[in-house]
């Protein structure tokens, strides 16, 4: 064996730790969700949920540090079940739907927070703005296969942002005092994800 050939032979050896391990899993739209929490008149809290997301997640599962996520979610999607609302939420108002028809998560780290939970940190894109923000994970789960023979996998997480850090700034005082809608949003995520591939 050349010189040459015996160092590319130890250069793809030391490369096969960081390769062997990593594996592609598509998001299952119908079985995953981002749900959010806002409080209204800040005697009670609205809830409503994105039914459309898309996205893929590398899943190392030697290092899950070395994992990776990429979501797109469609703010079309927003659903509060009153369709008024809805239809508001959608305007230039808030979400600006016609000039922001997704917002988008891709994470720049992963770090362990004890026994089947995780950190993830990554940039939120909403409403054109694009801020970092920590994903509290409980997950992935163990592989299970479904009946047509897909390896499946899920995910929990949650996060709060503040709306006006991405520009979402409407609002109404109140006679009484205070103002319609909070600034705080409370989000959770429920993720399935189906292994590419097979």
């Amino acid at each position: 064996m050349s010189r040459f050939s015996r160092m590319l032979t130890a250069t793809l050896l030391l490369m096969l730790p960081s390769l062997s391990f990593a594996s592609t899993w598509n998001i299952d739209a119908a079985h995953s969700s981002v749900g959010f929490k806002v409080r209204h008149l800040m005697v009670s809290n609205v809830k409503g949920v994105f039914g459309k997301v898309a996205g893929v997640i590398n899943i190392d599962d030697q290092d899950v540090t070395r994992s990776h996520a990429s979501v797109t979610i469609d703010t079309t999607s927003v659903d509060t079940g009153v369709p008024k609302r809805d239809t508001h939420l959608r305007s230039a108002e808030f979400l600006d739907v016609a000039k922001f028809p997704t917002m988008t998560f891709v994470s720049t780290s992963v770090a362990r927070d004890g026994e089947g939970r995780l950190k993830v940190t990554g940039d939120l894109t909403l409403h054109g703005v694009t801020r970092s923000v920590v994903l509290n994970v409980e997950g992935p789960s163990q592989v299970a296969k479904d009946p047509m023979g897909n390896l499946r996998r899920g995910a929990s997480a949650e996060t709060k942002i503040n709306r006006k850090d991405y520009g979402l700034n409407w609002n109404k005082a109140m006679e009484t005092g205070g103002v319609l809608v909070g600034d705080d949003v409370n989000i959770s995520i429920e993720i399935e994800v189906i292994k590419a591939g097979k």
